[in-house]
């Protein structure tokens, strides 16, 4: 029987990683961050980051863009707030706690939803992906970094072995690529444009997906207008 995780359990789990996590994750993931903002900021304009946790991303941001974070943890988003504060980070509109499954966030709120390895992370993948393709704008992107599974052979069945324990961690090991494939060719408008695998040894890769835009669209225009009060 596959391993469920549920959003309590995965704020909890992310709650506990807040003190340590950027010591932890940090270097990891930092080839992954700078090419999800390089990306993003390709686009520009309203960016929402989904799983902001500490706002160990932020810095890296231009600040010509506008930045909204999200996470289902206060713990990391306490400490996401004192970096924005140390920082002077003037250019993020908006740190709140959010469940990427159910945002708050009107339809076509942003230029660019980024998602660095969040996608393993929540209860309902696809769901998730739902929310990010309804709240950015025709034209925008979803940019998002991820541990893709093997799927099949000895690696896939470790990772499989190992489900019940990472679950538990905040995280899923088993986690095949056609989970994207199959997710994007249900939603209209939808496009993947990117699959590449992320240095130094490509356990991790970078996707991207286009909304297209529809004839005579003006939400760009939309966009471009703040959906919520800021909140620091």
């Amino acid at each position: 029987m596959a391993t469920q995780m549920q959003t309590e359990q995965v704020a909890n789990a992310y709650g506990r990683w807040a003190p340590v996590y950027d010591l932890v994750f940090g270097p990891v993931f930092r080839q992954g961050r700078r090419a999800a903002i390089d990306v993003a900021e390709k686009i520009g304009g309203r960016i929402l980051e989904v799983g902001v946790g500490t706002g160990i991303s932020l810095p890296g941001y231009d600040k010509a863009n506008r930045i909204t974070g999200v996470d289902i943890s206060e713990p990391m988003l306490e400490k996401a707030r004192q970096r924005v504060r140390a920082l002077h980070l003037d250019h993020i509109e908006q740190i709140a706690v959010m469940d990427a499954e159910n945002m708050d966030f009107p339809d076509n709120s942003f230029d660019v939803v980024v998602a660095q390895y969040v996608i393993t992370s929540v209860p309902n993948p696809e769901k998730a992906l739902d929310e990010f393709a309804r709240v950015v704008r025709p034209g925008g992107e979803i940019v998002i970094t991820t541990r893709v599974g093997a799927g099949k052979g000895l690696r896939g069945q470790i990772e499989k072995t190992l489900m019940p324990v990472t679950s538990r961690l905040g995280f899923r090991t088993e986690f095949a690529f056609s989970r994207y494939t199959d997710w994007a060719a249900t939603v209209p408008g939808i496009r993947l444009v990117e699959h590449r695998a992320l240095p130094p040894l490509g356990h991790f890769s970078l996707v991207r997906f286009e909304k297209a835009v529809a004839a005579n669209d003006s939400t760009r225009e939309r966009a471009l207008t703040p959906a919520n009060e800021v909140v620091q």
